[in-house]
């Protein structure tokens, strides 16, 4: 008997804005990356089913708009998705899209059992952030998130510019089960490749 490939469900990240006037400045203003135009950043994300080999069932949803997010279109379309998890799935959110998760499996019973959460530069909260989280704002209780969360992983670099270090003390404070990768040099975590998470995966289906 066959048995079932493992799903990742990977939910990218994303920038929100409180008002629309706010989006249109941004577009207006932003700085356009030519050599990004030229060569586009495939980035650690493309690679990953590749890497993780036939055993593996990887999902990447592009979510709505994700340059001015909303999270209830994001919860719309996680919602779609979810059908094609199978019985088993290991979640995983980078930037905004792990409080998405935390925020959806705080609030929303999943009909799936989840085997882990990875959370990869993941904000807590926008007090220390030029940017405002919007809807994306967590609850006060995330016991119900710690509860169907399953194995829950934090991974923070000390050196991120766009969430800081102090976001990864808050989650520990309010999830103190949770396990921690850290980093001293990996920014954001934009790079091409990221064999810590491959292993991470893998041994999560061991």
């Amino acid at each position: 008997m066959k048995t079932e490939k493992v799903t990742c469900l990977v939910i990218h990240g994303g920038t929100t804005f409180e008002t629309n006037k706010e989006y249109l400045a941004f577009l207006k203003n932003r700085k356009i990356d030519l050599e990004r135009i030229l060569r586009p950043h495939q980035g650690w994300k493309n690679k990953l089913q590749e890497e993780l080999g036939e055993n593996f069932k990887l999902l990447r949803p592009q979510m709505p708009d994700s340059t001015n997010a909303r999270y209830r279109e994001w919860k719309i379309w996680f919602e779609r998705v979810i059908p094609f998890c199978g019985q088993e799935v290991i979640l995983l959110g980078h930037s905004l899209g792990g409080i998405f998760l935390v925020k959806y499996l705080s609030e929303n019973d999943f009909p799936i059992k989840i085997r882990a959460t990875i959370l990869v530069a993941a904000p807590f909260d926008d007090s220390d952030s030029e940017e405002s989280l919007t809807d994306f704002k967590l609850p006060a209780s995330l016991k119900k998130f710690a509860k169907q969360g399953g194995k829950i992983y934090l991974i923070q670099s000390k050196d991120d510019p766009s969430v800081s270090f102090e976001q990864l003390k808050k989650y520990r404070q309010a999830l103190p089960n949770t396990e921690t990768m850290i980093f001293n040099d990996r920014g954001h975590f934009n790079q091409e490749t990221f064999p810590e998470i491959t292993q991470l995966i893998k041994q999560l289906n061991r």
